[in-house]
């Protein structure tokens, strides 16, 4: 079969405005819970996609580590490529897409670091193994070969043997505060249902959107 005839129907549920919550996070939770209550592999992964001073864009698949009325936050090396694109610009893009239950949000807002105590709390939630790798890993940076991330890690092992091993200075969280969210919900012969939600002042506006 070639990619031009590759295509599916959908038709697992639909949106209707009348059942909505008026706050998008709200809706974001409800849609979450159903996620994980499907036992969906991975539901937190979304594409965080950014973009540098001179507007090249770059999108990449993260963890999603906490929601709320403040915004969607993840954990990075600083230093990164991401890390870079947000310190230049820091305007971004979230998307979720969960195959299962025919469902995609669209999240686009800007982005701001968390305080370091909430970095720390969530490092030291980290397994051992986790917290060691964010030491050694000079994130995006080229490497000679696999080896050496293996001697630097077996170097960081040896530094903080018998210690907690401390938030290093370059890593921590973003938190993305949303201006407009997108529900998209699959359906029949491609007449997606699509409620767009943006932000006006301290509330939300909400309109359909065509397919």
């Amino acid at each position: 079969m070639s990619l031009a005839d590759s295509r599916r129907e959908f038709s697992r549920s639909d949106l209707d405005e009348t059942t909505l919550h008026a706050d998008p996070i709200a809706q974001f939770g409800q849609w979450f819970d159903e996620v994980s209550r499907a036992d969906i592999t991975d539901a937190n992964a979304m594409t965080l996609a950014t973009a540098d001073a001179r507007g090249e864009p770059s999108a990449r698949i993260v963890l999603l580590k906490d929601f709320g009325p403040g915004g969607f936050t993840f954990y990075t090396n600083y230093e990164s490529r991401k890390g870079r694109d947000l310190r230049e610009n820091p305007r971004a893009a979230l998307v979720f897409y969960w195959k299962e239950l025919e469902r995609q949000v669209r999240i686009n807002g800007t982005t701001e670091r968390v305080g370091r105590e909430e970095s720390e709390r969530y490092f030291e939630s980290r397994p051992l193994g986790s917290r060691l790798g964010a030491w050694i890993s000079e994130q995006s940076r080229p490497v000679p070969d696999r080896h050496f991330l293996e001697d630097r890690l077996e170097e960081i092992r040896r530094r903080f043997a018998g210690d907690e091993v401390p938030l290093p200075e370059f890593w921590g969280g973003y938190r993305l505060r949303p201006g407009v969210i997108e529900f998209w919900q699959g359906r029949p012969n491609r007449l997606h249902d699509r409620i767009l939600y943006t932000r006006e002042h301290e509330g939300w506006k909400r309109e359909r959107l065509a397919p």
